[in-house]
């Protein structure tokens, strides 16, 4: 069986990916675990994961916090928060498949968007909680 938190980031590449609204805002599918050398913005990484034991005496279950990374070139946070708001409507109260786990919820927590002064960039976060159980 894979890990959820594994299995949880697989099925938000996917979703992410494979979001019209999300890829059109991005200008492609510029979705990435680490961002690879020279990308073009506006893209979205994965950060920081948490994950939580929160089996009981009968039952197996997990809940991860997770953030995504919104960056941004663009003068003003218009496009920033406008990427921010495409990946929470692709994922806050969303179903998504998981291998191996069950889905309970996965909320948005917290979003930011601020000016980084040493990359000359907006940094939006994303901040989600999401809690799965296993299904096998």
């Amino acid at each position: 069986m894979t890990a959820p938190a594994a299995e949880l980031q697989r099925a938000i590449f996917a979703a992410l990916s494979g979001s019209a609204g999300l890829v059109a805002a991005l200008g492609g599918e510029h979705v990435f675990d680490h961002a690879p050398a020279h990308v073009s913005f506006p893209y979205i990484t994965f950060g920081r994961t948490s994950i939580y034991d929160w089996s009981t005496g009968t039952e197996s279950g997990t809940e991860q916090l997770f953030t995504l990374h919104v960056w941004s070139k663009a003068k003003g946070k218009k496009e920033a928060i406008g990427i921010m708001d495409e990946a929470r409507a692709v994922l806050h109260d969303q179903s998504l498949a998981l291998d191996g786990h069950a889905l309970i919820n996965l909320r948005l927590e917290f979003s930011e968007v601020r000016f980084d002064d040493d990359l000359s960039v907006y940094h939006g976060l994303l901040r989600f909680r999401a809690v799965t159980e296993a299904t096998v």
